[in-house]
C-alpha cells in the first residue's frame, strides 16, 4: 500500500507533518481530515525525489517557455475569476499545489500566469501560500495576502477565499455599473467637443473671409466668436495638452504629502461628484475591514490594510488616528466619531457592532447601504447631466448662430 507524506494544520492552526498509508491520494486526504487536520500538501512518499527533480526541471523549462513579458499588474476581473475558481477547488478538497497547477495550466499567458508559476515554485520550495503570494505584489495586494494568511492559520482557506471572491465580485460589479452609467454622457461630451471644434477651425474662418470681403462692421458677439475661432485654430493642440498637463500637475502635487492631502480634501468637496467619492470610499473601507475581521485578521492589522485601500489622504490620516487611539485602549467608535469622516449612523452601527461582538456584520451592512447610495447618486448624476448637456449645447449653438447671422442681417440691410 502506498505511503503518503503530508503537511496539514490542526484546529489551532499549528502545522503537522506526518505520513499515512492509503490506497490512493483521495482516500489519504479523507483519512487525514477524519483526524481533524486540514491538508495543505500531500505527496506519495516513494515518488517524492523523482517528482522533486521533475518539478525542478519543469520549473526551469517553464520559466523559459511559459513566462511572457508583461507590463502592469493583473486585471481585477481576471483576479476575481481566479479567486472564485481557487475557492471552488479548495472546497472540493484538492491540495493547494494541485489547485494552483490546474489554474496555472488554464491561464492565458500574462501577468497572472507568470505570478502563479512563481507561486508554485515558491510553495515547492517550502513556502506557504500566503508567503508565496506576498512575493507577487503586482498580482496579490496586502488585503489578498493577509486574508489568505488568516485562512491558513484558521484552517479554513476555502471559506476565506470564498469571502475574498465575493468581496472582489461586489467591488467589480459596482465599478462596472458606474463605468456603464458614465459611458453615455462621456460619449455625448466627446462628440459635442469634436463638432464644435470642427466648426471653430473650418467653418468660422470662411465666414470671417466673407465679412472682411464685404467690409461689414462686426458686432461684439461676432468679434468674440472669431477671436475664439482664431485661438482654437491656432492652438487646437491645447485641447489635448491642456487636460494632460492638468492631470500631470495633479500627479506631481500629490507626490508631496501635504499636496496630496489638499488635492484629496478638495476632491471630496466637488459639487455632486465629491459626495459620490466620499460615500464610495466609506463603502470600500468598511467592506474591506469587515471582510478582514470576519476572516480572523487582528483589528489593528485590518485597520492598516483597510487604510491602504481608501485611496484618499483624508481617510488615511483619519485611520492613522483611529489606529493610534485603539492601541491606547479606545474602541473604534470613539476616534471614528472624532475623525468626522463618516456620519453618525455609521458611528452608531460600529458602536453596536463592538458591543454585540458582530462588528464584521455591521460593517458589511454599512458597506451595502453606501454601495446602494453610490449607485443611486451616480444614476441621479447621469440623469442630471443629460438636461445640462442639452442646455449647454443649445447655448453654444445658439451663440454661434446669432453671432454669424447678425453681420449677415446687417449686410442685407445695407444692400437693400
Amino acid at each position: 500500500m502506498p505511503t503518503f507524506a503530508y503537511e496539514a494544520m490542526d484546529s489551532s492552526g499549528l502545522e503537522v507533518k506526518d505520513t499515512i498509508e492509503a490506497p490512493s491520494e483521495a482516500e489519504a486526504q479523507t483519512m487525514i481530515r477524519e483526524k481533524g487536520f486540514y491538508v495543505t500538501k500531500i505527496r506519495e512518499k516513494d515518488r517524492k525525489k523523482k517528482e522533486t527533480k521533475k518539478g525542478a526541471k519543469g520549473a526551469a523549462k517553464g520559466a523559459k517557455k511559459g513566462k511572457t513579458f508583461t507590463i502592469g499588474g493583473v486585471k481585477p476581473k481576471l483576479l476575481c475569476t481566479f479567486t472564485r475558481q481557487l475557492s471552488t477547488l479548495q472546497d472540493a478538497g484538492l491540495p493547494v499545489l494541485r489547485s494552483l497547477r490546474i489554474l496555472e495550466g488554464q491561464c492565458r499567458p500574462g501577468a497572472l500566469k507568470n505570478a502563479l508559476m512563481d507561486v508554485i515554485e515558491d510553495i515547492e520550495g517550502g513556502n506557504t501560500l500566503s508567503e508565496a503570494m506576498g512575493k507577487q505584489p503586482k498580482a496579490f495586494d496586502n488585503l489578498y495576502v493577509n486574508m489568505v494568511k488568516a485562512g491558513e492559520a484558521g484552517g479554513a482557506l476555502e471559506v476565506i477565499l470564498q469571502r475574498l471572491a465575493e468581496f472582489k465580485e461586489k467591488a467589480q460589479s459596482l465599478k462596472r455599473k458606474i463605468t456603464g452609467a458614465m459611458i453615455y454622457p462621456g460619449a455625448v461630451i466627446t462628440v459635442a467637443v469634436t463638432i464644435v471644434s470642427c466648426i471653430m477651425i473650418f467653418i468660422i474662418p470662411k465666414f470671417k473671409e466673407i465679412f472682411i470681403g464685404f467690409g461689414v462692421e462686426l458686432p461684439a458677439p461676432t468679434m468674440l466668436l472669431i477671436a475664439i475661432s482664431d485661438w482654437v485654430a491656432g492652438y487646437w493642440f491645447m485641447l489635448f495638452i491642456g487636460p494632460i498637463s492638468f492631470w500631470l500637475f495633479i500627479k506631481i502635487v500629490k507626490k508631496n504629502k501635504t499636496g496630496q492631502y489638499v488635492v484629496d480634501w478638495l476632491s471630496l468637496r466637488i459639487p455632486l461628484i465629491g459626495k459620490i467619492l466620499h460615500i464610495g470610499t466609506i463603502a470600500r473601507v468598511t467592506r474591506t475591514l469587515g471582510t478582514l475581521i470576519a476572516s480572523g485578521v487582528p483589528i489593528l492589522e485590518g485597520l492598516l490594510i483597510a487604510r491602504d485601500t481608501a485611496g484618499n489622504a483624508v481617510f488615511v490620516r483619519a485611520f492613522d488616528n483611529i489606529y493610534s487611539a485603539i492601541r491606547e485602549g479606545e474602541t473604534i467608535s470613539v476616534p471614528l466619531r472624532e475623525s468626522k469622516i463618516v456620519d453618525e449612523m455609521v458611528v452608531n452601527m460600529v458602536d453596536v457592532g463592538e458591543e454585540t461582538g458582530a462588528l464584521d456584520d455591521m460593517l458589511y451592512k454599512v458597506a451595502d447601504v453606501y454601495d446602494e447610495e453610490v449607485e443611486v447618486r451616480v444614476e441621479s448624476l447621469v440623469s442630471l447631466l443629460e438636461p445640462i448637456m442639452v442646455v449647454v449645447l443649445g447655448l453654444i449653438v445658439g451663440f454661434i448662430v446669432i453671432a454669424l447671422f447678425m453681420p449677415l442681417i446687417q449686410l442685407l440691410n445695407d444692400l437693400a
